[in-house]
């Protein structure tokens, strides 16, 4: 692959312009950037819904249809022709490998770095990768059966697989739903569960792999399953169960009588008209946050005190590794802005890419759009204009360091890698 870099600076510095528009407490500072070109899209054949950028934000991958069959392209390099192709591209964790659903002959086949695995009557949700990238697994069916095929080993036939297959995050146990009788259970490692009238989420595993929890109804109620236990029941759940990082803690939605609220560690916080965004813990799980609407209006909840309203939130609030900071994306009437320790920043038409903290804590960049432009906003800096930063698939700002961070952008239908460096 060809590649053309192109050094720039594009931040504006001038001080009183930096102050006008910049975030509280955030140390800014002038940068140096180089474009690499990506990708050439064309734009006649590019099927946008498939775009897949990987988890280093280096990689893209897409599809396109032409008259020849459906193609798979990984960094501009196609392969195929195929039958047809599933929009889902997969990734795996350290962005090396990418797995696809290819039908060939009436039959459906995993693609794992243009490899078919066995072909089976149709595949479930899109391949699975473990956290180490080393494993694989996805649910099939064979003459009316489910299972799951981890690493190319085919488990226990079932009437249904609910959910994909979850590994731990030691990738060595994995985790899904199953039917067999009408009922639902969870299986862990082979292991079958307790039987639920049914199962309402993928189980999730806490950090250091010990604990397992998950959503199910059981006489007529919802119930959130933590370690094998159940908890209280409620006429619903809107958050699947999130562990804190030191795997301590555990915080859900749930719901009754037309109220909603967030539960930790079995006990229910304010209730609200209704809980938009799952709770997310800080990184020393000592802080929850969350979205919640009353009233027609949305507020921000951290460690209880309410932040807003606004006339909409979008996404979860997002701390600094330190723990220290939160900040989130919200709308007043036609403007949005970032809200970093209650406080607004600049009002945009769109913040289109989410605040992301460098590992110290002491920066914080996001995407945002006004009119046909895009860019990406550094410590309230604003930078280089694109006719888009990507945010589809995946795309994102990823920090490679405390100094460095890169993202994806668009100029006319070129994909360039823009690499920032903070001096």
């Amino acid at each position: 692959m060809n590649r053309k870099v192109f050094p720039f600076v594009p931040w504006i510095l001038a001080v009183l312009w930096a102050c006008r528009i910049g975030l509280p407490g955030m140390v800014r500072a002038e940068t140096v950037s180089t474009e690499s070109l990506v990708l050439h899209i064309d734009f006649n054949t590019f099927v946008k819904e498939s775009f897949r950028v990987s988890p280093d934000g280096r990689r893209v991958a897409h599809l396109c249809r032409t008259r020849e069959g459906w193609f798979l392209v990984l960094d501009g390099r196609s392969q195929g022709p195929y039958e047809a192709l599933g929009p889902a591209l997969t990734f795996s964790p350290d962005s090396r490998h990418l797995a696809c659903v290819v039908q060939q002959e009436g039959k459906q086949f995993v693609l794992v770095n243009g490899r078919m695995e066995k072909g089976y009557d149709g595949i479930g949700e899109s391949p699975v990768f473990s956290p180490d990238s080393m494993r694989i697994a996805y649910a099939a069916e064979a003459g009316g059966k489910w299972f799951v095929v981890l690493d190319g080993k085919e488990g226990k036939a079932y009437d249904g697989i609910g959910t994909a297959p979850v590994f731990s995050p030691d990738s060595t146990r994995i985790a899904y739903a199953a039917e067999a009788g009408g009922k639902w259970f969870m299986v862990v490692n082979g292991k079958e569960g307790k039987p639920y009238e049914a199962v309402g989420s993928s189980p999730v595993f806490s950090p250091d792999g010990n604990r397992v929890a998950f959503l199910a109804r059981s006489g007529g109620v919802w119930v959130a399953v933590v370690d094998g236990r159940e908890g209280k029941g409620y006429d619903g759940m809107t958050c699947a169960p999130v562990f804190s990082p030191d795997s301590r803690h555990v915080a859900y939605g749930a719901g009754r009588a037309g109220r909603q609220f967030v539960v930790v560690d079995g006990t229910e916080g304010r209730e609200y008209d209704a809980v938009c965004t799952a709770p997310v813990f800080s990184p020393d799980s000592q802080r929850v946050a969350y979205g919640a609407r009353r009233k027609g209006r949305w507020v921000v909840v951290v460690d209880g005190a309410e932040f807003g309203p606004y006339d909409e939130v979008d996404g979860p609030p997002v701390f600094s590794p330190d723990g220290r900071r939160a900040a989130f994306r919200a709308r007043s009437g036609k403007n949005w802005f970032v809200v970093l320790d209650g406080l607004n920043g600049k009002g945009y038409e769109g913040i289109v890419l989410p605040p992301v903290f460098s590992p110290d804590s002491r920066h914080l960049a996001y995407g945002v759009k006004e009119g046909r432009e895009y860019w990406i906003v550094l410590d309230g800096v604003e930078g280089r204009h694109y006719d888009d930063v990507v945010s589809m698939g995946g795309g994102t700002i990823v920090f490679d360091s405390q100094d460095r961070f890169h993202h994806l952008a668009l100029k006319g239908d070129d994909i360039y890698l823009v690499d920032v460096r903070l001096r």
